[in-house]
């Protein structure tokens, strides 16, 4: 029996209180600082949808504070992105438990 605990089932996850503080931008080309994205690929064009998706997958995996959150996401691309994002089954829950907006647009 394997019981080692894995890191993304420890670490802690940020979530916003609502969606409605997420008022970052919804076009334009995004950097990410090193901080959320240390990869070489740091620049995200949100007209691009795997950008896009890439974006906010990492952002939501990676910000430690809320105000990353704030700065990089807008709630109004959360939603129609959500259903398509991959996220660590407890981030999922964690934002699924406190915004049921995303399980009916996901459903």
């Amino acid at each position: 029996m394997d019981t080692r605990v894995r890191y993304a089932e420890i670490r802690p996850y940020t979530v916003p209180e609502t969606l409605s503080e997420l008022t970052g931008p919804v076009g334009g080309v995004i950097v990410l600082p090193t901080a959320l994205d240390w990869t070489p690929k740091r620049s995200y064009d949100l007209s691009d949808d795997a950008d896009r998706r890439m974006l906010y997958e990492t952002v939501i995996r990676e910000a430690l504070h809320a105000e990353d959150l704030r700065e990089f996401l807008s709630a109004r691309i959360l939603v129609d992105v959500w259903p398509r994002l991959w996220l660590p089954p407890r981030v999922r829950m964690g934002w699924d438990s406190r915004f049921p907006d995303l399980v009916r647009a996901a459903a």
